[in-house]
């Protein structure tokens, strides 16, 4: 028998806790909670959670190459994603159908973290 697990967030090191709350806010369009803590935030939406934790003194996330690649979200319509996060100004790919099945975006959020949000292809 195993233990069972069920995600709950996904928790990134930031420099500057207050300017990545309020860019996962205003560009992603994440609620913020937790603002009352001092070195965490909480940013949600639709279901997902992440933790953002204050760690000014650490190796900046735009640093961390390959290593700064920290989720891939299931969404149901990537091209109107691409287009919400764009309007707000976000660093994201354009939408591209892969070899896999599945047509996707990156987005690039203002620390360096890069978090991939992807749909199934229609008839794939």
């Amino acid at each position: 028998m195993h233990s069972r697990m069920a995600p709950w967030a996904f928790v990134l090191a930031v420099p500057d806790i207050n300017r990545s709350s309020q860019y996962f806010h205003d560009v992603l369009g994440f609620e913020i909670g937790w603002e009352d803590a001092t070195d965490w935030r909480l940013a949600e939406r639709g279901g997902v959670r992440i933790m953002l934790g204050q760690c000014p003194a650490d190796i900046h996330p735009s640093a961390l190459g390959s290593h700064n690649w920290f989720g891939y979200l299931d969404v149901d319509d990537v091209d109107g994603l691409h287009a919400e996060f764009a309007a707000r100004g976000a660093t994201c790919s354009v939408p591209k159908d892969t070899h896999y099945g599945m047509r996707e975006i990156v987005v690039t959020t203002i620390d360096g973290h890069r978090l991939v949000c992807g749909q199934p292809l229609k008839g794939g």
